[in-house]
């Protein structure tokens, strides 16, 4: 089966116009149509990091159901990262991961459909980019096979950066994504395990989403190439 699969930036749900309205994120979301949304500053950064979407906005607004992973009764996500699923689709499994870094960073891990999607956002500076990439590759062990990786990874370069995961995980870049005004850098991939396609991709269209956030959000048309359980892949 082929997931349809949003990385998305909102940067608390904060436009170009400076005005903060979730209505408009979701609005964007519900244009991409995604079964998985996996989004990046989805919570906002004081106090008890209370959601930049609110919970019962998603639910009356869109077709998907937050996945439990905040720590605090306030937020959404982990570290700002929110994994948002189609509510027809069951969660097979999730968990949270603290990567290392300068300034608090870490990464969700949800299973769907037999696929283990890894939402983050990683590190401005390059050698903690690394760490963190190392970290995740090390923490999804032999489940890498069957993982998608996804979120702003904060990589300006188009070739380099992804060396901890050299043959391990494939990095696709779908296009320009930042900033949403003139989008010049691909912050936004993702990255595939051995046993997993992805069919198409892109970049959303600069209408509603060209405002919503700084970061225009990308998608992916994802399946399994083969059901390997997650033991066998060495």
């Amino acid at each position: 089966m082929a997931l349809r699969v949003v990385s998305y930036n909102i940067r608390k749900a904060v436009g170009l116009d400076w005005r903060r309205s979730p209505a408009r994120v979701l609005r964007v979301l519900n244009e991409l149509d995604p079964d998985v949304a996996l989004l990046q500053e989805a919570d906002k950064r004081l106090g008890a990091r209370p959601t930049a979407l609110p919970r019962e906005m998603i639910a009356r607004e869109t077709s998907l159901e937050v996945v439990d992973l905040a720590v605090g009764r306030g937020g959404i996500g982990w570290h700002g990262n929110a994994v948002l699923v189609r509510r027809s689709l069951p969660i097979e499994g999730r968990m949270r991961l603290e990567l290392p870094g300068l300034e608090p960073r870490g990464a969700v891990l949800v299973r769907v459909a037999g696929l283990w999607i890894v939402g983050t956002h990683l590190g401005l500076l390059r050698r903690w980019r690394h760490l963190q990439m190392a970290t995740i590759l090390r923490h999804l062990g032999p489940m890498t096979k069957n993982a998608l990786v996804a979120g702003d990874f904060n990589e300006w370069s188009p070739a380099r950066g992804f060396e901890p995961w050299e043959d391990r995980l494939h990095v696709v870049a779908p296009g320009p994504s930042f900033h949403a005004s003139r989008p010049v850098a691909s912050l936004d991939r993702f990255a595939h395990g051995n046993a997993v396609r992805i069919l198409d991709h892109g970049v959303a269209e600069r209408s509603l989403a060209g405002v919503a956030s700084d970061h225009l959000p990308v998608w992916a048309s994802v399946e399994p190439a083969q059901a390997i359980p997650d033991s066998e892949d060495k």
